[in-house]
């Protein structure tokens, strides 16, 4: 990515020839590279670079025009200034979006790290090629992993505007994934996965991976059915936070003044859940690997309380939305064409302490739900309902048997104020950290 103070300088430049004299400019650039193996075999390399900026530009009415290019060289960004200029007639006249309130505040740079060196090829292949030979040998039903993935990526983002405002940022970030397949006999295939992330491959925990892909391969396969009921049900943190991204209009402000949410403006201070849960969208926690600073209008990220001891009390703000509910912006913004709002990094941790603690050593007949399939069509997001296939086990006192297929239905919001249990270890998983949370009498359809 060129320097930012050169981005600015030339923008500046081609603003004041075209006689603009208010615009942003939101960039980024990820260069990446990804291998894939099959049956001790390299499948798939791939390496890209996609750059790309967002330049946003206001007429002297006030209405704003959009424009994106890849092309961040001097001529490029006057070509783009030019073009959202020629757009801005057309602009919304309602609720113009405008720079954030806070597009020059401090901001919070203590956390990260120097990017980690990008590995080379040929390593990423022998690694994951080593990972796969490794979790084949763990049992001899598994006969392959079909999805598998080792990959790593270096970001640099910037914002300027016109006022003033400049902010640069970039970090980096490798994830691996393991994904089985079984083959037996007169049973069926049974599958599971495993994820780890960090900053560099260097520091991947893949040995980890492989455990517990091979782990939990092995512990499906000797399943069951289990009969059709309600159950005390038991959420991986993975599982759990998969649930609250499908719903996460309940806390987006965009949504709500769209009339597209599961709350409205007034439920600020409404008991929404178990007073056993607290829940943060914190991009600066420390285990986010790969954290921004701030959001695509330059609005410092933040910690914000979503949910406390079950009480909504807050929800994420782009400036827009800030403006119209008389609220803070929050660091949530995405900018394009319409500015979006989206979580950054989910804390889930438990807040009071429960009546009664429960364990999966000595629970009886609980299931226990690792992994929800098929979100994108199982959820009724606006209705608050969900059916969804999962993976998981029944556990009677620590001993765990797979489950075959079933599936879990229930209502979210029923759902957050049915929990009777958040653990006190919390996990790292891609969208955020999370305990095991427990959920009394769920319906879960069996045989």
């Amino acid at each position: 990515m060129t320097n930012i103070q050169e981005i600015a300088a030339s923008a500046k430049e081609s603003a004041d020839k075209l006689g603009i004299k208010k615009f942003d400019i939101y960039g980024s650039s990820v260069d990446s590279t990804s291998v894939q193996v099959d049956q001790g075999e390299p499948k798939q390399v791939k390496a890209t670079n996609l750059s790309g900026v967002t330049v946003r530009v206001w007429n002297q009415d006030n209405t704003m025009g959009v424009t994106s290019t890849t092309d961040v060289d001097p001529k490029g960004l006057e070509l783009a200034l030019k073009t959202a200029f020629e757009a801005s007639t057309f602009g919304v006249k309602e609720n113009v979006p405008d720079f954030s309130p806070e597009a020059k505040a401090a901001i919070n740079n203590g956390t990260s790290p120097e990017k980690a060196p990008l590995a080379p090829v040929p390593s990423l292949i022998e690694s994951l090629l080593a990972a796969e030979k490794e979790v084949l040998a763990a049992h001899e039903a598994i006969k392959g992993v079909p999805y598998n993935s080792l990959s790593q990526r270096e970001v640099d983002r910037f914002y300027l505007n016109s006022d003033g405002a400049m902010r640069a940022e970039s970090h980096s970030l490798a994830s691996v994934f393991l994904y089985t397949k079984t083959e037996e006999e007169g049973r069926k295939p049974r599958s599971a996965g495993a994820f780890r992330i960090s900053y560099g491959v260097n520091d991947l925990d893949i040995d980890g991976c492989i455990k517990e892909t091979a782990e939990k391969t092995i512990s499906h396969l000797n399943y069951r059915k289990i009969p059709t009921g309600k159950y005390m049900v038991v959420f991986s943190p993975d599982a759990f936070l998969s649930l609250l991204g499908a719903f996460s209009n309940l806390f987006n402000a965009q949504s709500i003044l769209d009339k597209q949410s599961l709350s409205t403006p007034n439920d600020i201070g409404k008991e929404i859940a178990s007073p056993l849960l607290s829940l943060y969208d914190d991009a600066l926690h420390s285990a986010n690997i790969g954290a921004e600073t701030f959001d695509g209008e330059g609005t410092p990220t933040r910690q914000i309380s979503l949910i406390e001891n079950g009480v909504l009390k807050n929800f994420l703000h782009s400036a827009g939305t800030a403006k119209r509910m008389n609220a803070q912006p929050t660091g949530n913004a995405n900018i394009g064409a319409k500015v979006t709002i989206s979580p950054n990094f989910y804390h889930v941790f438990a807040s009071a302490a429960p009546e009664q603690q429960f364990s999966l050593e000595t629970a009886e007949n609980v299931v226990f739900v690792d992994d929800l399939q098929a979100l994108h069509a199982g959820v009724q997001s606006l209705q608050g309902s969900f059916s969804l296939p999962f993976d998981g086990w029944l556990m009677n006192k620590g001993e765990k048997t797979s489950i075959d297929s079933a599936t879990i239905a229930g209502d979210f919001l029923e759902l957050l104020k049915s929990i009777v249990f958040v653990e006190k270890e919390g996990e790292l998983t891609p969208g955020g950290v999370c305990p095991r949370i427990w959920v009394k009498g769920l319906s879960i359809t069996g045989e």
